[in-house]
C-alpha cells in the first residue's frame, strides 16, 4: 500500500487524531447506555415508513463532536459524515469518512454490536482508520487502528493475528446468513460493516463480503485489513478487481459526482479467501 508521497509524520498525526476521535465516540456512545434515546427513522418524505434505517440522538452528537474536533485540527480537510451534508473542503486531497456509530440498529435496541469508525482517504486512497469496537478479540471496548506503511494496533498496541490451525473451518461475514456448504467457512452477519472489516483485521473473520456499503461504514476498516496483509477487492461489471481508490460517482438521477453516491460491493480479508469468494460471489458484482 502506497502513501501517495504522504510524510509519514503527517500520516501519524492523522493516526493520533483518528484514534482520538474514535475513543471519544466510543466514550459518547458507552455513555448512553442505558437511557431512554431519541430514535428518527430515515426515508423519503411521504413513503410508506419502513423503519428500517434508524438514527439515535447519538449518532447526530457524535458527528457534530468529530466534526468540530476536526475543525481545529485539520480545518483545510474535507468531512464525509453520515449524518451530516456539510462538506468543509469538498475537493480536498484529504476527506475524513465518519460514521459516529456503524450498527445503529444493534444500538438502539441494546444488542451489543456496533463501532465508531473513522477513515481517511488521500486522493480517494484509504490512507488511515481507527474503528472504535464494542467488543474485540480481548473481550473489550478499543481502538483498532492503521495508517499506510504502518502495522495494525489496537489500542497503540501492535496486534498480530494469529489462527489456530486446529480449527478447520473460519468465519466469514456476509450480507445474508445463508450456508456456504462449498466454502471453507462458516456465516456470520454481525449488523455492522466497520465491526466486521476490524474483525477481518484482527483475525476473528477470515473474509467478508458487503453488497452496497457506504464510504464511511469501509473507509476506516480498509487500511486496518490492508496493514494486516490482507487484500480488498472491489465488485464492479469487469469482475473483482484490487481496490485502488475511492472515487466520486454520479447518483443515477444525474448531479456532479460525489464520494457520498460510491455505493460498490467489497470483499476483503486474507488473498485466498477472496479468491474463493470473489469466485463463489461473481454475479454480485454486476
Amino acid at each position: 500500500m502506497t502513501t501517495d508521497d504522504i510524510p509519514d509524520v503527517i500520516l501519524r498525526e492523522i493516526e493520533r487524531t483518528a484514534v482520538e476521535l474514535a475513543g471519544l465516540a466510543g466514550t459518547e456512545i458507552m455513555a448512553a447506555l442505558g437511557r431512554t434515546l431519541e430514535v428518527r427513522y430515515k426515508g423519503v418524505p411521504g413513503d410508506t415508513p419502513t423503519f428500517r434505517d434508524p438514527v439515535s440522538e447519538v449518532d447526530s452528537e457524535v458527528e457534530v463532536l468529530i466534526r468540530a474536533r476536526l475543525a481545529d485540527r485539520f480545518p483545510e480537510h474535507d468531512i464525509l459524515g453520515e449524518e451530516m451534508d456539510e462538506r468543509p473542503g469538498r475537493d480536498h486531497d484529504f476527506v475524513w469518512a465518519v460514521d459516529p456509530i456503524d450498527g445503529t440498529t444493534n444500538f438502539v435496541n441494546g444488542f451489543p454490536l456496533y463501532a465508531a469508525s473513522i477513515g481517511v482517504l488521500h486522493r480517494g486512497r484509504p490512507v488511515v482508520g481507527a474503528v472504535w469496537c464494542s467488543t474485540s478479540h480481548a473481550l473489550r471496548t478499543g481502538v483498532y487502528h492503521a495508517r499506510a506503511g504502518g502495522e495494525l494496533c489496537f489500542d497503540q498496541e501492535p496486534l498480530k493475528s494469529r489462527a489456530n490451525p486446529a480449527v478447520r473451518r473460519r468465519l466469514a461475514g456476509e450480507p445474508e446468513a445463508t450456508a456456504d456448504a462449498g466454502l471453507s467457512w462458516d456465516i456470520r452477519k454481525t449488523g455492522s460493516a466497520a465491526i466486521e472489516c476490524a474483525f477481518v483485521a484482527a483475525g476473528l473473520l477470515r473474509v467478508a463480503r458487503f453488497q452496497r456499503p457506504n464510504v464511511w461504514d469501509v473507509a476506516g476498516g480498509i487500511p486496518l485489513v490492508l496493514a494486516a496483509g490482507g487484500e480488498v477487492r472491489c465488485g464492479d461489471k469487469g469482475g473483482w478487481t484490487t481496490l485502488e481508490r475511492i472515487e466520486a460517482t454520479t447518483d443515477p438521477a444525474g448531479g456532479e459526482p460525489d464520494l457520498r453516491n460510491w455505493r460498490l460491493p467489497l470483499i476483503l480479508g486474507d488473498a485466498e479467501a477472496v479468491r474463493q469468494m470473489a469466485e463463489a460471489r461473481q454475479s454480485c458484482s454486476r
